[in-house]
């Protein structure tokens, strides 16, 4: 019996890709190990083709499906295969391997270290990571065997997807700092970047045997350090936006600022002192920018001498908490008492 089963498996005479695993990309045929003997018909499935190797080469691509008599149809090279078999053992083994031909879809892609480029709004370098999906297909089945598969007998898409994502930072480093995306612009420019991108991508991928079919972005963040940049020039923009308001500009804030911190500070008889002496020039520097606009905004508005525009003026101050709840009422008095 064991005869006669090793006797069918030499004779079998169907070669064909029977239940390919779903991850499968490439894979190497085998029935008996690597021998195939006397086989004479090939069935290519749906989606699928096959490739003959012989003597370490590629002898031929069977890129449309349907059934191939490898015995009476047109493939030379069979006969030149079929002279170096002897009796069931040939001098030269026969690799054949079937492959997925139809386009790979929604495959995941994350950038795997941070992206660098110098923000061309800002001016400071930043980083970028993104993550989207892509799909592709073999455009070149001989040339992804050679370049890619290799000696391996099966490839999958995972390991496809480690080649991908490997050679993805470059081509986004480069479309960054020529594209002149800042970081307000990234999130709303993605389809572009992407389509940007893609076009880096495909020749560089097409000398590997296989085409992005499609390039998604899906998401960007950005590294910790850009954010903090980000944030004070965000809360920088804020004050000078509130110190326009109460009509004084932002350097002159910065110094009510830091006499006040300098007037809380009443630590040790030494700091009682100073903070004593800072209040005091707080409170003197406070009524001088109230009383001379002038000398304190860098644009006065014509009408800042008017009583109602002081008190809307003073009122910004408080809320902004440039003054104090005290403060606030002396000099609200004041300016009544001056009508």
């Amino acid at each position: 019996m064991g005869l006669f089963d090793g006797l069918q498996r030499q004779l079998r005479s169907v070669i064909e890709w029977q239940q390919p695993a779903p991850n499968a990309l490439f894979e190497q045929w085998t029935d008996n190990g690597d021998e195939i003997k006397n086989a004479s018909t090939l069935i290519v499935g749906p989606g699928q083709g096959c490739i003959f190797v012989y003597r370490g080469k590629v002898q031929a691509v069977f890129d449309t499906e349907g059934s191939y008599n490898l015995q009476t149809d047109n493939i030379p090279f069979w006969t030149t295969i079929a002279s170096f078999m002897q009796f069931f053992e040939s001098q030269y083994k026969v690799g054949i391997y079937f492959y997925r031909k139809t386009v790979i879809l929604d495959q995941k892609w994350g950038t795997t270290s941070m992206i660098k480029y110098l923000d061309p709004t800002y001016k400071f370098p930043a980083g970028l990571r993104a993550y989207g999906n892509y799909s592709y297909r073999l455009a070149d089945p001989a040339g992804f065997f050679v370049n890619v598969v290799g000696e391996q007998k099966a490839f999958t898409t995972e390991q496809l997807r480690t080649v991908i994502v490997a050679r993805l930072g470059q081509p986004l480093a480069d479309f960054l700092a020529t594209s002149r995306f800042g970081y307000l612009d990234i999130d709303t420019n993605r389809e572009e970047i992407a389509a940007g991108v893609l076009q880096k991508l495909l020749p560089m991928f097409a000398e590997l045997g296989f085409a992005i079919t499609d390039f998604r972005i899906e998401g960007t963040d950005f590294d910790e350090d850009t954010l903090k940049r980000i944030n004070r020039i965000a809360d920088m923009t804020a004050e000078a936006q509130a110190a326009k308001e109460v009509g004084l500009d932002y350097a002159r804030i910065q110094q009510l600022e830091a006499m006040r911190e300098a007037a809380r500070n009443e630590g040790g008889g030494a700091g009682m002192g100073m903070g004593l002496g800072a209040g005091i020039s707080f409170g003197q520097n406070i009524a001088q920018a109230m009383n001379n606009p002038a000398a304190a905004a860098a644009a006065p508005a014509p009408a800042a001498a008017d009583p109602m525009e002081k008190l809307a003026q003073l009122k910004k101050m408080f809320e902004a908490e440039l003054i104090t709840a005290e403060e606030y009422a002396e000099k609200k008095k004041s300016i009544l008492d001056g009508m």
